[in-house]
């Protein structure tokens, strides 16, 4: 279970949470934080990544078309890394069941 961190999300991240999300990625290392959304969700869907994002398009994107990719998205206002830090890691079992979901497109996360 591999997140892909979108830009609104920090890169330090990916190391934070290497030990529940292994092989997990953020746009910017991989060129893509000035990319469109399509560009982002293509490379998710291709590399088998669960987007985690604060942006309400992934989720409507979500909506429309389904998955894969599935996504994660964080619906807190201005908060510290370490606050979606504690997220990401409070909810490890609620992503791990939007994975098994065959039907769930989106988790929000408050």
């Amino acid at each position: 279970m591999k997140l892909l961190l979108d830009q609104n999300l920090s890169p330090n991240l990916v190391t934070l949470l290497a030990d529940l999300y292994p092989g997990s990625a953020h746009v910017y290392p991989l060129g893509l934080d000035r990319a469109t959304d399509d560009v982002i969700w293509q490379y998710a869907k291709q590399n088998h990544f669960i987007i985690a994002t604060k942006d309400a398009d992934f989720y409507e994107r979500s909506v429309l078309f389904g998955s894969p990719p599935k996504v994660i998205w964080i619906r807190r206002g201005n908060c510290s890394t370490r606050q979606i830090l504690e997220i990401l890691r409070n909810h490890h079992q609620d992503i791990q069941a939007l994975v098994e979901d065959e039907e769930a497109v989106c988790l929000e996360l408050v």
